[in-house]
């Protein structure tokens, strides 16, 4: 039996993730029209910045509990605003795409 049919990773999940996408969509707001918004370049920006952030799995409750605590830290709302303008700012320069 392979390894992904013996566990369950359904619960997996990185709670990063919803933030770095959120402020995404926050800065996007606020950047001019010529930094491409099509799907390759933001998927590229999201990545850029997940890679850059500290990441915050969880499969539990408790996991849930510690990650939300984690997420309301200055400290790491920060680290998330500066590693989605440095994301934005890369792909800006260096599109996904021709």
């Amino acid at each position: 039996m392979a390894f992904m049919d013996t566990y369950d990773f359904e619960f997996l999940k990185n709670e990063a993730e919803q933030m770095v996408l959120h402020e995404l969509e926050k800065q996007l707001e606020t950047w001019p029209a010529e930094v491409c918004r099509c799907n390759e370049c933001v998927v590229d920006m999201a990545a850029i910045a997940l890679n850059s952030v500290k990441p915050l799995y969880r499969f539990s409750l408790l996991g849930a509990l510690y990650a939300a605590q984690a997420m309301n830290e200055q400290a790491y709302a920060d680290s998330v605003q500066q590693a989605v303008a440095q994301a934005i700012e890369k792909v800006r320069i260096n599109p996904s795409h021709d």
